[in-house]
């Protein structure tokens, strides 16, 4: 008996140690497919690919796409004001990054809003131009979101989750597979109140700084709801179809009786006049509709189709005053439409093909930048090829055809060379990126009254270019892994306002028409602008005895921006240089987790913290530095067929706040520490 007893503490301690063997080759080497459109683990993906997994998602407790991206890469900034919350990837706007849906792009000014992170398998983060493989826009990088598309012949997800200020959100999911059909439900809802840190706005007065009260809230509070559905049929092995659609209904909740000041100056006196701060709210609306199928003939041939359109709308939602009734203005409509086959071919045991089709059409109605109707079709041609030289070295190739209404033909490649020996990974890459200015930047005109400045419309704009370098080194094995790059984007063509000059607005009648209208200013967006951004980047990720997990990341963007601008009296273009703007110099992260399982309870106590230096802005200058740290704790507990995850934690935990007055460069818009507290149940 001594003997079998001691057998079979043997094969415990063995499945143990394989079970624990499997845990960590997942969190340190996850399948990635962003990059090469196939699938790799990632210490054998050709490319670099930064991975959020599930887990550091549910541990780090967070709510949307934004924060999980800038509290767990060193990649991603934040900065939110009264126009919204904008996104910089490694130094650049989001205007130069491509969001996909398990490879498909997501379009519309709410794309950021639209996933349900409680049903994300992972997050893949590819730093650098892709446009080979996923067109236009992509010259910063690629953020693919990988939903969690369960086998189990029924399984429901819910996690609620809420936070001071109003702040909460619900996310469910229903998966039911019977057979050879499927069908995967989602929706999320997500809420927030208004708040401000400071209840002042500041006027300047000569060297004199003046405050006033202001009820234009830091932070706007909002309402939005997202429900998706996809419902797919597996014929037999070979081949199925799936269709599938979204709905997304996003609310502002300003304040109606929020007031503010505006300052005048007449001699050497100053006056100030309240005003209602908002008369509306805005409120977008977007929904989804397509499907597709899948064909493997045999197991060197992969074809997939991929056909949908995503509509989106913007509108004013005015309240109702003693002059007007309450009332819905339609402020713009988008509508875009991706057709796409595409393929995976084996051709030999070394070589992969990647190739295939994409039809993108547009259109933009807009009342704000006074576009009736106008619409724009790309059609595209693209391939690349993974090559297996010899033993440890590979290579990547790939070459995109586009063919614009507007702008004509253009190639863009890219080029990668993989070496690979035990746990030593060296990758070396170029990509040419290419980005068609949008239908608003080609047709939109604005007339700012307050300042008297009309923008006129440029159909003959340039679509703007860059080359994108990438060295990268990484190293793991069973415990470790740890990464090193460094790039350098070169973009060129940049888009941005050019003030005419009056000898231009002299030679033309309509110009000087508009000048004696009363336009002081008269600008048009031009290809004036190019940036110029090296960048070093590193992470590390442990996983260490007694089930803690040590991890951190550091980034450094060194920017430059030249962008002309016109001198008012010799009427010369002069070249002013600057960071590229809301770029950040210094990014850091650290992750520290613990977990430990207790028969049918699991432990976990999670802290992470998010670091950057001074954030650069073109109108406002620097924001100050700050830091966030977030510890949080979840609780598993599992039944027969239900597992609780009951979750409490601290947000903000060092009441890391930025006080500065209203309409400032903020650092953060964080209303402080508050108490986490949430309820995950898995069944």
């Amino acid at each position: 008996m001594a003997v079998f007893g001691i057998l079979y503490i043997v094969h415990c301690s063995l499945c143990i140690a394989q079970a624990a063997d499997s845990l960590r080759a997942v969190a340190l080497n996850p399948v990635v497919i962003t990059g090469t459109g196939t699938y790799h683990r990632a210490d054998n993906s050709p490319v670099a690919v930064k991975v959020i997994t599930a887990e550091e998602l549910q541990n780090a407790q967070v709510s949307t796409l934004q924060e999980a991206l800038a509290r767990l890469t060193t990649h991603v900034t934040t900065h939110t004001s009264g126009m919204g919350t904008f996104i910089n990837f490694n130094g650049v706007s989001d205007d130069y990054i491509v969001i996909l849906e398990n490879g498909r792009r997501v379009s519309g000014d709410d794309r950021w809003d639209r996933f349900n992170l409680a049903n994300v398998k992972r997050i893949e983060v590819f730093s650098g131009a892709a446009s080979a493989l996923y067109g236009s826009d992509a010259i910063a990088g690629v953020i693919n979101i990988i939903t969690d598309d369960t086998k189990s012949s029924v399984a429901a997800l819910s996690d609620m989750k809420y936070m001071s200020h109003g702040r909460q959100s619900q996310d469910v999911s229903v998966d039911v597979n019977h057979g050879r059909f499927s069908s995967h439900t989602a929706y999320a809802h997500r809420q927030a109140d208004n708040w401000q840190v400071n209840h002042y706005q500041a006027f300047q007065e000569g060297d004199t700084e003046v405050l006033k009260l202001t009820g234009r809230p830091m932070s706007a509070g909002y309402g939005s709801d997202n429900i998706s559905e996809k419902l797919e049929w597996r014929f037999d092995d070979s081949w199925s179809v799936y269709i599938r659609g979204s709905y997304y209904d996003y609310l502002t909740a300003r304040p109606q009786s929020a007031t503010y000041f505006t300052q005048k100056k007449s001699g050497d006196k100053y006056t100030y006049s309240e005003r209602q701060a908002y008369t509306y709210d805005l409120h977008h609306q977007s929904y989804l509709y397509g499907g597709g199928a899948r064909w493997t003939p045999n197991s060197r041939t992969h074809l997939y189709l991929d056909i949908y359109s995503d509509n989106f709308a913007s509108k004013y939602n005015y309240w109702q005053t003693a002059d007007t009734e309450e009332y819905d203005e339609t402020r713009k409509r988008t509508h875009y439409v991706n057709e796409t086959l595409r393929g995976i071919f084996r051709l030999a045991p070394w070589n992969k093909l990647s190739a295939g089709i994409e039809l993108v059409q547009e259109s933009l109605s807009s009342q704000s930048d006074n576009i009736d109707f106008e619409t724009t079709a790309t059609y595209n041609l693209f391939a690349q090829d993974e090559i297996q030289i010899a033993g440890p070295l590979e290579a990547v190739a790939g070459l995109r055809y586009t063919r614009n209404d507007h702008f004509g033909s253009a190639l863009t490649p890219n080029v990668g060379l993989f070496f690979h020996t035990g746990g030593l990974r060296l990758r070396a890459s170029y990509a040419g990126g290419y980005r068609t200015p949008t239908l608003s930047q080609l047709f939109a005109t604005d007339q700012a009254k307050t300042t008297a400045r009309y923008t006129l419309y440029n159909t003959e704009l340039d679509p703007e270019k860059n080359h994108f370098l990438n060295l990268n080194a990484e190293y793991s094995n069973r415990w470790m892994s740890l990464s090193v790059s460094a790039f350098l984007n070169k973009i060129r063509n940049m888009i941005n306002y050019r003030t005419m000059q009056q000898a231009e607005i002299d030679a033309s009648a309509e110009l000087s028409a508009l000048q004696a209208d009363g336009w002081i200013t008269i600008r048009q967006r031009d290809n004036i602008d190019r940036a110029t951004l090296r960048g070093v980047s590193a992470s590390v990720k442990l996983l260490l005895p007694y089930g803690l997990t040590l991890g951190g990341g550091y980034t450094f963007t060194d920017s430059e921006a030249e962008t002309q601008t016109l001198d008012a009296k010799t009427q010369r273009y002069v070249t002013d240089r600057s960071p590229v703007d809301k770029s950040v110099r210094h990014v850091g992260s650290v992750m520290a987790s613990w977990d430990h399982q207790w028969q049918n309870y699991h432990l976990n106590v999670s802290l992470n913290g998010h670091m950057q230096g001074r954030r650069y802005s073109s109108t406002y200058g620097y924001a100050t530095a700050y830091s966030q740290w977030d510890l949080m704790t979840s609780h598993a507990v599992s039944l027969r067929h239900l597992t609780l995850e009951p979750g409490l934690g601290i947000e903000n935990l060092f009441n890391k706040r930025d006080t500065a007055p209203w309409n400032s460069n903020f650092s953060t818009v964080n209303p402080g520490r508050s108490l986490v507290v949430s309820l995950r149940m898995k069944y």
